[in-house]
């Protein structure tokens, strides 16, 4: 296989990240002429995981929403669909968490070629694992038959939770020498696999050289961060940060709203798919960080002095996890220097 350019390879492998920014702009600018007669009750909170709305004022509900993406077309390949819905909730409830807030409920929607009840089944299945583990409910959802215009099917979902104003983590207080500390992922996550795919085409999914079927590796699900920050936030302590780590890699520490840079000096390991996924893709290591998590699925950035206090709560719910880097001055940058 021939090297390509470090910008070229997710998106010769079907995703531009460049025109998806451009068509996320357009979309804004577009809902930017929404007039209600009244001011706004939107927390300006530009760039962030998750949306939030006064109801009064005290209090927020946080919103966001995420699917899956093409990790779907995995489990059409394995015909097994009983953890792709982790990996829904997941998206969405580790994305509000990232504001401070306490995920309560989820809507999921799936969007399917024919309504297959087996399928649907196990997709719930799933859903409910994922709720159970963060504590939230599924009250409804919406099943669309698409078949004119959808081969197999999606699923996306909708969360929100509530976060009192005045406890909002936006990474403003972020300061430099602050601590980054890294929870681990349990492999891809939901991100990257229009590139890993790509790159594992040829290898069947029953091939065991990474100590398990390729494809059970693949299907690990996204794991569910919610318990142990809600126990970060409800402690003495007070994260200034709180970064949900996906497309984009550690480059997401970018999205707190601190005029700080951010230095890896300590990287949690990457799982051996990602080395694979590398090797058969031929692309720079800069390009993995852009498109993978690498082997950390989540950060909470807080005070130098409150590091190790910090840790012992997150080491309760993962032995892993430990300070991967600092916030800095300068530039708004993430430099890996190892």
């Amino acid at each position: 296989m021939s090297r390509v350019n470090e910008t070229d390879a997710y998106a010769s492998a079907g995703v531009d990240q460049s025109a998806a920014d451009s068509a996320v702009s357009a979309l804004v600018e577009a809902l930017g002429a929404i007039e209600l007669g009244r001011p706004s009750r939107q927390v300006p909170l530009p760039g962030h995981y998750a949306s939030v709305i006064r109801i009064d004022d005290r209090t927020g509900i946080a919103l966001s929403t995420d699917g899956v993406g093409t990790k779907l077309a995995i489990a059409e390949q394995l015909g097994r669909y009983d953890s792709v819905g982790i990996d829904c909730v997941a998206m969405n409830v580790n994305d509000v968490i990232c504001v401070g807030a306490e995920p309560l409920a989820m809507l999921d929607y799936i969007a399917a070629e024919v309504a297959d009840v087996e399928v649907c089944r196990q997709i719930g299945v799933g859903l409910a694992r994922g709720a159970q583990a963060a504590g939230i409910e599924i009250p409804g959802g919406e099943l669309a038959q698409l078949g004119d215009m959808v081969r197999g099917f999606d699923l996306a979902g909708a969360c929100f939770g509530t976060v009192a104003l005045d406890a909002i983590v936006d990474g403003s207080a972020v300061e430099p020498g602050d601590a980054v500390l890294g929870l681990p992922s349990s492999g891809l996550h939901s991100n990257g696999y229009t590139l890993a795919r790509r790159a594992l085409d040829g290898i069947a999914l029953d091939d065991e050289q990474l100590g398990a079927p390729l494809g059970e590796v693949l299907l690990t699900p996204t794991e569910i961060y919610v318990r142990p920050v809600l126990e970060l936030l409800g402690s003495t302590l007070a994260p200034r940060g709180l970064a949900h780590i996906t497309s984009g890699g550690l480059g997401n520490l970018l999205r707190l709203r601190a005029e700080v840079g951010y230095e890896i000096d300590d990287p949690l390991p990457a799982p051996p798919v990602f080395g694979l996924i590398q090797e058969r893709a031929q692309v720079s290591d800069d390009e993995m960080h852009e498109v993978f998590n690498m082997g950390c699925g989540f950060c909470c950035v807080v005070a130098a002095g409150d590091e190790q206090a910090a840790l012992e709560i997150l080491q309760r719910h993962y032995p892993d996890a430990k300070r991967i880097g600092r916030a800095t001055e300068g530039r708004r940058e993430v430099r890996r220097s190892i």
